[in-house]
């Protein structure tokens, strides 16, 4: 059966695995992590997606001082920012982007700033012009914080609003923010988005003469 339609006012997109695909860089970079504190480099790839990178070394060394992981946190992403090197769009990403140019949209992703502006310049992508980083929020995905704060910044209640998401934390944000989620990707698949689609190619927005943004999927 056909996927059916989402009908919304407003869409909140994440970056890293949704429009930008940087999964060769992060597997450099936490890799090289995970091997010098002695942990399986897939474990930490699987729980490094989605979320800020010093809630991931919380979530794998839990007895770590909160001090420590901010300050190693910083050395990562200095390395991160230096190295764009494969970041490519996601398949659909560019031609998605310029037709939500004048639609309400905002990036809600959980890099600061720099890096989001590092990562979607590499990939050749429009910078949307609202957006929340992890400098704009308290809690990392998948607490909801930051869609909720990004659907307030296009000025809609959460439910008006449809996420993009391809983590396991940002489908679990999004979800718990009341909103639909349309999972990006194969990653995106096993964590129960509403919707599930390849890549953006399989997308289409239609704006309603009501100024509502219609969804609709291709498998």
């Amino acid at each position: 059966m056909p996927t059916p339609p989402i009908t919304v006012r407003g869409l909140l997109l994440d970056m890293d695995g949704t429009l930008v695909n940087s999964d060769a860089v992060v597997a450099r970079v936490w890799r090289g992590w995970a091997v010098e504190h002695g942990l399986d480099p897939e474990e930490v790839l699987r729980v490094a997606h989605g979320r800020q990178g010093h809630v991931t070394m919380a979530t794998l060394l839990p007895d770590r001082p909160m001090e420590r992981n901010i300050a190693e946190n910083r050395v990562l992403l200095a390395a991160e920012n230096a190295d764009t090197e494969g970041i490519v769009p996601v398949p659909g990403a560019p031609a998605f982007l310029a037709a939500l140019q004048d639609l309400p949209h905002a990036l809600v992703t959980s890099a600061p700033p720099d890096l989001a502006s590092a990562r979607m310049v590499a990939a050749g992508l429009r910078m949307p012009q609202v957006r929340i980083t992890a400098a704009d929020v308290s809690a990392s995905k998948p607490d909801p914080e930051g869609f909720l704060k990004g659907a307030a910044e296009l000025g809609f209640p959460a439910a008006d609003c449809a996420v993009f998401e391809d983590s396991a934390a940002g489908i679990a944000a999004g979800l718990a923010a009341g909103m639909p989620v349309v999972g990006i990707g194969p990653r995106a698949a096993e964590h129960g988005p509403t919707v599930h689609v390849p890549d953006l190619e399989h997308v289409r927005v239609t704006p309603l003469s009501d100024g509502r943004l219609r969804l609709t999927f291709t498998d």
